[in-house]
């Protein structure tokens, strides 16, 4: 199981030969990465990578058990870190031999065998991102500059996807019930701002300290849709990287429809 989408494209020619239908190389990693295509659909892998990484046919996306055994690995990457190091780069602090981050504006913190401590409930899909963040944020200040998701370095090829499994399932929420829209975010620390690109709602979540995302909603009107974009702060490429970003979007929008599927609001 691949941990993020650049894992896979590191595995291809990367000549964006399209002989396995899709536009670019890295468009087909992400669909991979997903379980939306199988490795073996590109015809100019060596046939040794596919059978070492995987010729399966393809799933509806990363399962459970697949994301654990990526946590693992990758909570086994935390062991050899100095986190009073990592603390300075990431926004966090350090004390009694653990990293305190903000997640969510709440306190977390996790020491070196990537054990956490949180009030918070962490699944898979925030974790992961959660320790990629550790293990790879180059501590760039925020820029306070906001762009979309396809204006981030890699993620042109990526934003089909991106508005798919984030923004679409996401304005789904918001149309079926606005007010707990905004309650989501208050629960989460989200904060209020000026109307960005005059959309009627705007709210910035700090998911992680130094990758801030901005939610901007527009409410349907005289027989025009509803519509909902996110943007992040231009330094996100460096703090975090195409694939965690998008695996944080996703997984933040997995964490709400279940928390409106429990409070009665969306059917499964």
């Amino acid at each position: 199981m691949f941990a993020n989408v650049m894992e896979v494209f590191k595995l291809l020619e990367k000549s964006n030969c399209k002989k396995c239908n899709e536009p670019t190389c890295l468009a087909f990693a992400a669909k991979v990465f997903l379980g939306q295509l199988p490795l073996a659909q590109c015809p100019v892998l060596d046939p040794k990578v596919v059978r070492k990484y995987g010729a399966g046919q393809a799933k509806s996306g990363p399962g459970q058990d697949d994301q654990e055994k990526v946590l693992l690995a990758l909570k086994k990457e935390l062991n050899p870190l100095d986190l009073s190091q990592v603390a300075q780069r990431t926004g966090g602090t350090f004390s009694n031999g653990r990293l305190n981050l903000r997640i969510f504006g709440k306190p977390f913190s996790l020491d070196n065998a990537g054990q956490f401590k949180t009030d918070i409930h962490i699944n898979p899909w925030v974790a992961l991102p959660v320790i990629s963040y550790v293990l790879h944020c180059q501590g760039v200040p925020l820029t306070g500059k906001w762009v979309p998701f396809r204006e981030l370095e890699g993620g042109r090829e990526m934003n089909g996807l991106f508005v798919q499994r984030s923004e679409k399932p996401l304005k789904k929420i918001v149309d079926t019930y606005p007010n707990l829209f905004e309650d989501l975010f208050l629960i989460f620390s989200g904060k209020k701002v000026e109307n960005h690109y005059e959309s009627d709602i705007s709210l910035v979540l700090y998911p992680l300290p130094k990758v801030p995302l901005l939610i901007c909603y527009w409410k349907p009107e005289d027989g025009m849709a509803s519509g909902l974009h996110l943007f992040f702060d231009s330094s996100a490429s460096a703090n975090a990287g195409i694939g965690m970003i998008f695996g944080l979007a996703t997984g933040i929008v997995r964490m709400f429809e279940k928390f409106v599927i429990t409070h009665g609001v969306i059917e499964e």
